[in-house]
């Protein structure tokens, strides 16, 4: 079964807590966080204050990506604000087998994302260690953006590495996801499916959760 994690990126900033529940009401598996310090990418969103007041929320698993630079002096700032699973950027993380150590001795699922044009190659020694693979499919720091088609044939590749470990970490898919191209997208190995102006911009989350589920579990 596929998982659909909403992202509040494209919410109602206004209105955070009361977007949460209504797609936690719809349907959704995840709640997508993403975490931007305006120098990793031009943008700046929210920290651990603002999720941890969001925590109290939701029961639904809370998917923090950070895309900020020094992610390692604020892992424990996150984990503390109730993030289920942490993901960092393998561009942003220096001594990225250590972050990986940190976000565990935490209790936290641990999470690298690669960036459109950033090799999978980069994980090849760390793999094992891995709870959670994300694939941006847009370069990050704004959202609404169109998917890069390239990134399907690298989707593919990367469920190929996954599948031949022992321990399977999920794969995350973050960017453009849509009703148009999530079938594809989970099609090509994507465990969880990123959608945040999908979701967020429509007028009925219960029957757009429902039919972006319909669609990913096509595979």
């Amino acid at each position: 079964m596929k998982l659909i994690a909403p992202s509040i990126l494209s919410a109602d900033g206004g209105r955070l807590a009361g977007e949460i529940a209504a797609v936690e009401k719809a349907g959704a598996d995840w709640i997508h966080v993403d975490v931007m310090d305006g120098h990793f990418v031009p943008n700046i969103t929210m920290g651990p204050a603002v999720i941890k007041a969001l925590r109290k929320t939701t029961r639904l698993p809370f998917d923090v990506h950070l895309m900020i630079q020094n992610p390692d002096d604020y892992i424990e700032a996150f984990a503390d604000a109730g993030a289920d699973y942490i993901t960092v950027h393998v561009e942003a993380a220096t001594h990225l087998h250590r972050t990986l150590g940190q976000i565990k001795k935490a209790g936290k699922k641990a999470g690298v994302s690669l960036n459109p044009s950033t090799p999978l190659g980069f994980l090849e020694e760390i793999l094992p260690d891995l709870d959670l693979l994300l694939i941006m499919s847009v370069n990050p720091g704004f959202g609404g953006q169109q998917f890069i088609p390239g990134s399907l044939a690298k989707i593919k590749r990367a469920a190929g590495m996954l599948a031949g470990l022992p321990r399977k970490p999920l794969l995350e898919v973050d960017g453009g996801v849509n009703l148009q191209n999530i079938a594809a997208i989970a099609g090509a190995g994507a465990d969880v499916l990123v959608a945040g102006a999908a979701v967020f911009g429509t007028r009925d989350y219960t029957q757009t959760i429902a039919a972006l589920k319909a669609e990913a579990n096509k595979s």
